[in-house]
């Protein structure tokens, strides 16, 4: 039996929540083609009874904080650093790949690593042996570097299988039925955000937080009360639309697909509520789960 932690580092939009979900076959992390999505250590596990499991931990993009939230998401990146067994270090391959290099070696990792190189769909052979090499010149430390598209799901069997290669020996860590050690408010508050990713543009989805205080199982359905935390009251106003338009939508999109993951009916209530520079407040900061 093999077991161990598997943890997936990178720069924003690399694909980092994309292949974590494509590895463990659920949705386990939200995802936008926006940046800065992740805001969480997310753990997701992998399991084949009698033989492995993987423990995944999707990350949050390394980046320069610019104010408290970051540094908790950097903070939760440290910790992901120091009980890490192998390190997945993902880089978008279309992108030019000199900054992921720099923000690997700066990493200096203690444990193996395997180098993901990403989105390899939208090039051509000769660009993916290139893209290789220029990692394998900047690095011997690699122990693999795999070419994949976590969006297709190509190559994520060899992928998979130089994981549990370098896996240390050792007993489950959960009970093989197990999915995560997350609580479902957390997905469900989870879901709510990524809808704002989905249906507001610039600075709206960056300065928002989701926020359960009601989550009450009936014996028909689940009812559920959201805040959705902004920071100015234009936001606010933003966030409703003309009419309430905006926050129908969001909570419909919302709702369809929490119950697509609860199995269950909900009633879903929606309130907007306005904190200003909840970013820097370390009290709001806990209390909103940072």
């Amino acid at each position: 039996m093999k077991a161990g932690f598997v943890n997936i580092f990178g720069k924003p939009n690399a694909g980092k929540s994309t292949l974590l979900n494509a590895l463990v076959g659920e949705k386990m992390a939200i995802v936008s083609s926006k940046v800065q999505t992740t805001r969480h250590r997310i753990k997701a596990f992998l399991t084949k009874p009698g033989e492995y499991q993987v423990i995944f931990s999707d990350t949050p993009g390394i980046i320069e904080p610019k104010y408290k939230l970051h540094e908790r998401m950097m903070q939760s990146v440290k910790s992901a650093l120091e009980d890490a067994d192998i390190a997945l270090l993902i880089a978008d391959a279309t992108k030019n790949v000199d900054e992921a290099k720099e923000i690997f070696q700066s990493l200096r990792l203690k444990v193996p690593s395997i180098l993901v190189l990403n989105k390899v769909d939208k090039l051509k052979p000769a660009q993916i042996e290139a893209a290789i090499e220029n990692f394998r010149q900047s690095s011997s430390s690699y122990k693999k570097i795999i070419p994949v598209s976590a969006l297709k799901q190509d190559n994520l069997n060899a992928l998979l299988s130089a994981i549990i290669e370098l896996l240390p020996e050792g007993e489950s860590f959960y009970d093989e039925d197990e999915l995560t050690d997350l609580p479902t408010k957390f997905f469900v508050s989870e879901i709510i955000r990524e809808k704002v990713y989905e249906l507001f543009t610039e600075e709206i989805p960056y300065q928002t937080a989701v926020i359960i205080n009601e989550f009450k199982e009936k014996e028909s359905l689940i009812k559920i009360q959201a805040d959705i935390i902004v920071q100015r009251e234009s936001q606010k106003a933003i966030l409703l639309g003309e009419g309430g338009k905006m926050i129908k939508k969001l909570g419909t999109l919302a709702r369809t697909e929490i119950e697509s993951f609860l199995q269950q009916k909900i009633f879903l209530q929606l309130f907007i509520k306005v904190k200003p520079k909840w970013r820097d407040n370390d009290f709001k900061l806990r209390e909103y789960g940072y």
